[in-house]
């Protein structure tokens, strides 16, 4: 086994120590520390057993003498800069990577987590921990040759912490922003009474026809089978390859399998079967706080008539409300039907820099014109609400 990585630096006497192992260090001594929420050390432990490719985990540990007072978990991956553009443009971008797969890719060093909400955690001293963090990740960086650094989608609470990158050459922008719902209802119908009259009227058509189709009962998994989860991995498969140009990760089966024997308790996976053969799933991570719906899996020679999008958003919802989750989070992609669903969007930030100083102004320039606002009109309501 790798041994850790020691780096001191000049902030406050912190010392960091990055590992590459994430066994190297307690679930009980990074508790502690980092944030109490379902994507934490059991979920990172998954993602570093089940071989995904096209990342490499790091995770610095912030000392003060001898005391942990940081983590950040980083990752190391090709980051594709297309992924915020739509429209025509990213048609011809598409057509140019299926002959040249490497195009408008750059090789990073990524502070956060490739398909959630970045966290940091910090016992004290925020500004200094994350100075720290920032001078082992650019020794990291140098170590492997990587020019650019990152801190990828973080809310506006780590952003009273973060701001201060930008005086050490960071570009801040806007990144792709989460949605989540709150669920104080008692019953579904008071939820959709609460929609718009357009929204409402569009969700109760869809909802009629849904009834008036098979009848599609929703299970409830905290383990799938050898054979359920053959069928999952295919629909996520189908899914990605129709959606996939916008997700920075490619699961692997092996993720589906691990991730409910690391985290029995949060996850739990929703299949909705037509003759005994599942056609939709989702793979949700719960808490009392709230659920977050993560991947998705549709058979989309069936998707559009049986309206699985939609039986998948109620039933889920239901369940929430008859389970008293107060939130529900269903991360990003496909703007526009959940805003008329009536989610919210949750405002998430990137920092991110070129090492060499004198491309870092390009860089910045670069960033600027692929910021998501450019390519997607939703992005209005955020700016109304803001």
């Amino acid at each position: 086994m790798t041994a850790p990585e020691k780096r001191g630096n000049g902030n406050a006497g912190l010392r960091t120590e990055i590992i590459t192992d994430i066994t190297r260090i307690s679930p009980e001594e990074w508790s502690r520390v980092y944030p109490q929420i379902c994507e934490s050390y059991h979920f990172f432990k998954t993602l570093q057993e089940s071989g995904l490719e096209q990342f490499e985990w790091h995770y610095i540990l912030v000392y003060d003498a001898g005391e942990l007072v940081g983590v950040a978990p980083c990752f190391l991956m090709h980051y594709p800069l297309d992924t915020t553009i739509q429209g025509p443009i990213k048609s011809v971008l598409l057509k140019i990577k299926k002959r040249s797969p490497n195009f408008m890719e750059l090789r990073v060093l990524v502070c956060g987590l490739p398909m959630g909400q970045g966290r940091i955690g910090v016992v004290r001293d925020a500004g200094a921990v994350v100075q720290a963090i920032c001078r082992a990740m650019e020794s990291l960086a140098a170590s492997r040759k990587i020019s650019i650094l990152g801190f990828k989608d973080f809310g506006l609470r780590e952003c009273e912490w973060l701001d201060v990158l930008q005086a050490e050459g960071y570009y801040k922008f806007e990144s792709m922003p989460s949605t989540e719902m709150a669920v104080p209802y008692r019953f579904f119908d008071e939820y959709v009474k609460t929609l718009n009259r357009v929204s409402r009227d569009g969700l109760k058509r869809k909802l009629k026809e849904i009834d008036r189709a098979a009848p599609l009962p929703m299970e409830i998994r905290e383990h799938l089978s050898e054979d359920e989860l053959d069928q999952v991995y295919a629909l996520y498969t189908q899914t990605l390859l129709r959606h996939g140009e916008m997700s920075f990760e490619i699961m692997t089966k092996d993720f589906f399998r691990r991730l409910s024997g690391n985290m029995p308790a949060q996850t739990r996976y929703f299949l909705w079967r037509l003759n005994g053969r599942i056609v939709a799933f989702a793979l949700c991570l719960v808490s009392a706080e709230r659920m977050i719906d993560y991947y998705l899996g549709f058979d989309y020679a069936l998707a559009h008539d049986l309206h699985l999008y939609f039986t998948r958003f109620r039933d889920l919802m239901k369940w929430c409300i008859e389970n008293k989750i107060p939130v529900y989070e269903m991360g990003n992609t496909g703007y526009e039907a959940k805003r008329r669903l009536g989610f919210e969007f949750v405002r998430l930030f990137v920092y991110a820099k070129h090492l060499n100083k004198f491309v870092n102004p390009f860089f910045h320039l670069l960033c600027r014109c692929l910021r998501p606002e450019n390519f997607d009109a939703t992005f209005k309501h955020i700016r109304k609400k803001s």
